[in-house]
């Protein structure tokens, strides 16, 4: 836990995925469905990856990774041969994770052998779950609190972390940070630059009606913020766990009498060659620009540009009454 400012709380953890990995892999060992020397397949951005690699290599099971090429590094593939992952990597021409050419890799995997145990975080109600520790350890070192930010990738972290704890606070504001061209939140799908969060598919643990307002954060307010977070409080951590916080410090700036909590899933050793290093940031194209202070309110969904960051509020509602407000007074539900 990191305290930011008097009102502002931040779980940091080096590697967040390790949480839902061990408990869905714990819950599938005690079910049977998943034994010593059998193989897991998952398809992955990086981080649930490595969780399962570790846990792998502990445990005595074999592990397949399907990934795209815009989101492993040659350093991070280093480390997941060593733990002797096999990583299969799909040519990601669009930058925009190419989650459905990697599930249908995934299902050849799984046709090809058919006793193979597949996670499925963005499916899996595990991964939700898990994060009851995260919500007690909240309570036990916060106490109340008024605000949960955090960003949604898989749905797993900020739904399952605001799902708990909205049920001790029913006042519980749950702010969901997400990034342009991702499709979690209605904007139509399209390359990233800002990875770790965003989705080109829509998971299952991704609670709608759970969220108050909507944050897209672009790439350069993230990496602008990554490096104020080392710069003044010496916390290294990834460009995700910054647009969490660009936000999360807005918030509690906004609620001078709320405690805000912001969920800050990795650390910054994967970026070290790029969000941390001045030549590559002068690289690309208009860095430094003018970084935003505050969002820009939305009063429809629409992308922006990486130097962007925009708002949207939620109100609680599926993405169907929000897409098709033709339809909101029908009940439909996500």
């Amino acid at each position: 836990m990191a305290a930011l400012s008097p009102n502002l709380i931040a779980a940091a953890f080096p590697l967040m995925k390790l949480m839902p990995a061990r408990y869905i892999l714990d819950r599938a060992a005690a079910d049977g469905a998943l034994k010593t020397g059998m193989r897991i397949v998952e398809t992955t951005s990086g981080t649930f990856g490595m969780a399962l690699a570790l846990l792998a290599a502990a445990r005595g099971y074999r592990l397949t990774l399907v990934s795209a090429s815009s989101l492993i590094d040659v350093k991070y593939r280093a480390r997941l041969d060593g733990l002797g992952a096999q990583l299969i990597i799909t040519e990601d021409h669009d930058s925009n994770g190419d989650q459905l050419e990697r599930l249908r890799r995934l299902e050849n995997i799984r046709r090809e052998e058919p006793d193979c145990f597949w996670p499925r975080q963005y499916d899996n109600p595990g991964n939700a779950l898990a994060y009851a520790r995260l919500a007690e350890q909240l309570l036990r070192t916060v106490g109340e609190i008024d605000c949960l930010v955090g960003c949604v990738g898989s749905g797993g972290s900020l739904c399952g972390t605001g799902m708990f704890l909205r049920g001790v606070f029913p006042h519980l504001v749950v702010i969901a940070v997400d990034t342009h061209h991702s499709v979690l939140f209605g904007q139509p799908s399209g390359k990233r630059l800002l990875r770790g969060l965003g989705n080109s598919i829509l998971p299952g643990n991704l609670r709608h009606d759970l969220v108050d307002e909507v944050h897209w954060v672009g790439a350069y307010p993230a990496f602008n913020e990554a490096r104020r977070l080392l710069r003044e409080h010496g916390i290294f951590q990834g460009p995700t766990s910054a647009a969490a916080a660009l936000v999360g410090r807005w918030a509690a700036s906004a609620r001078p009498g709320a405690r805000v909590a912001i969920i800050m899933p990795d650390e910054g050793h994967r970026y070290a060659e790029t969000v941390f290093d001045d030549a590559w940031l002068a690289s690309l194209p208009g860095w430094p620009c003018l970084f935003p202070s505050e969002p820009r309110e939305l009063t429809t969904i629409e992308p922006a540009s990486e130097t962007d960051w925009t708002r949207f509020m939620w109100a609680r509602r599926s993405l169907d009454q929000i897409v098709h407000p033709e339809f909101k007074n029908e009940g439909l539900s996500d």
